[in-house]
């Protein structure tokens, strides 16, 4: 199944703040099974990038999950650890579960991170806005994929 839409989202490498969200269009994907085997961008993720993101508290991962991230204190509990994520999921499924893990779990806690219809609970500031950009989905992504540990 394929999505689009016309949204703004957070520029490659920029911190995630609603009020400098420039509008983009939301790349069209497919669902095939339990993943998004094409990249959202056609290109591979930067995982530097990645690994920045998900060290960012203000908006992703370490809310939630914990990892190998030695200088972040405070990590989440609520989710399983990061750690060895290359080693449990492909790219693919890594894609889908940023995308929207909702889609494997309608029940999770977990935001959709690329999705923005059919949402409850938006933030006034973040309606009708991804939380990332496809480039940034895809950075995470390629930082996931290398946690084998």
């Amino acid at each position: 199944m394929a999505a689009t839409s016309a949204l703004p989202c957070a520029a490659r490498g920029e911190e995630l703040k609603p009020q400098q969200l420039e509008p983009q269009e939301l790349k069209p994907y497919t669902v095939v099974g339990d993943g998004i085997p094409a990249s959202l961008t056609g290109a591979p993720g930067e995982a530097s990038l990645g690994r920045a993101l998900v060290v960012e508290r203000s908006s992703t991962c370490i809310l939630c999950h914990s990892g190998p991230f030695p200088e972040t204190k405070f990590q989440g509990d609520l989710a399983p650890s990061l750690a060895g994520s290359g080693n449990r999921w492909s790219p693919s499924q890594l894609r889908l579960r940023l995308v929207d893990a909702s889609r494997l779990n309608p029940a999770t806690i977990m935001p959709a991170f690329y999705r923005v219809d059919g949402l409850g609970r938006v933030g006034r500031a973040w309606r009708d806005k991804p939380i990332l950009s496809a480039e940034q989905i895809e950075d995470i992504v390629a930082y996931l994929a290398e946690l084998r540990d």
